[in-house]
């Protein structure tokens, strides 16, 4: 009698591209953009706030975030700039399942965001009841959740990951015996599981984004550019992954820019990222990794289009009405920060560690 595994089993929860909206980018005269730059930071003081953007969102909002004292990173560090400044309102400008972070690790603080429209596609893919549901089907298995979720699904993880984190910890937790349950992203799973060796379940779920890149186009590009270095985030597909020089983060991604003797960089994730890498790396050229091609249905094309919705007009009227705040249950904050810290506590040790050696 064939039985058959439970990955197989597993139901398909990345997002068809007819359900992806469509990237509504804003363009503004030069003279508004200034005005509305300008009415922020007069806001923000007014009202003892602050601005942390993700990499991935317009530039003008990460050049307000630099300016004004904000902070400009990755989903994790966001949250974590809301606990060392003084201010006491945090402005995300990013996707829902940042703000939610930024309100479990600052809950005392007020967390707003230009738009609360602003998904994900690994958060919506990922729906609680649902990942509940396998983890009471498998109590066996520790559960480890990417940053890329909701607060809810936090609340049921053991451990939260970054893409920076996620292979030092399933090894960790690897060499103890452990098996796990994954998700959202299954190419990122997909990657930590080659590279660890670990039994890990994987829920099958994608960045709308990083899914679209296409391996065949990309080695057409390399041949065109055969001495640039490729920079890959560890959410793309394995056909792309497999042809990285480096498989990294949004920081592993700056990183290598800044420290890689190279002048030439095909880079495979968000194109919001490329504003910060000519800031740091001005003398260097940067490619966007493929997105076109065969099998093609681009419709983010290396922007996410719920990024795009973080706006400068969006901004101004958040921090004028205080609208679209986040809200997180006190008890889902509870739960939800066990995870975190627990991964907060492990990279501490492994600096310390590295430290020591």
């Amino acid at each position: 009698m064939r039985t058959t595994s439970p990955q197989a089993e597993l139901k398909d929860y990345r997002m068809p591209p007819s359900a992806v909206p469509e990237t509504d980018v804003e363009l503004l005269p030069i003279a508004e953009r200034n005005e509305l730059k300008a009415s922020i930071k007069i806001l923000l003081k007014q009202h003892n706030a602050v601005l942390v953007a993700h990499y991935y969102t317009d530039a003008d909002l990460q050049m307000l975030a630099d300016e004004t004292g904000g902070c400009v990173s990755d989903s994790l560090e966001m949250a974590r700039f809301g606990i060392r400044t003084e201010a006491q309102t945090l402005i995300v400008c990013g996707v829902r399942f940042m703000g939610e972070t930024a309100k479990i690790l600052n809950p005392e603080k007020r967390v707003l965001m230009p738009t609360l429209a602003a998904e994900c596609s690994l958060d919506i893919g990922c729906p609680s009841a649902a990942f509940n549901a396998l983890c009471d089907a498998h109590p066996d298995r520790t559960v480890v959740v990417y940053a890329n979720t909701s607060a809810a699904v936090k609340a049921r993880a053991d451990w939260m990951v970054t893409s920076g984190s996620a292979v030092d910890v399933i090894r960790h937790l690897h060499a103890q015996g452990q098996k796990f349950i994954w998700a959202p992203d299954q190419y990122l799973g997909q990657y930590v599981q080659e590279q660890t060796g670990a039994d890990m379940l994987l829920w099958r779920g994608a960045c709308i984004v990083h899914e679209e890149f296409k391996g065949i186009e990309l080695e057409q590009l390399r041949r065109q550019h055969p001495r640039a270095k490729v920079l890959v985030h560890p959410e793309s597909p394995a056909a792309v992954i497999r042809q990285a020089d480096v498989v990294g983060s949004t920081t592993g991604i700056i990183q290598a820019v800044i420290t890689l003797d190279a002048e030439e960089f095909i880079v495979a994730t968000d194109k919001g990222i490329f504003h910060k890498l000519r800031e740091l790396a001005p003398g260097k050229t940067f490619i966007e990794a493929p997105t076109a091609g065969r099998s093609a249905t681009c419709k983010s094309c290396a922007h996410c289009p719920w990024m795009a919705m973080n706006t400068l007009r969006r901004t101004v009227q958040t921090l004028e009405s205080g609208a679209n705040e986040i809200a997180v249950a006190p008890e889902i904050i509870k739960r939800a920060n066990l995870p975190i810290k627990r991964l907060l506590d492990f990279t501490q040790q492994q600096k310390q560690l590295a430290g020591d050696a």
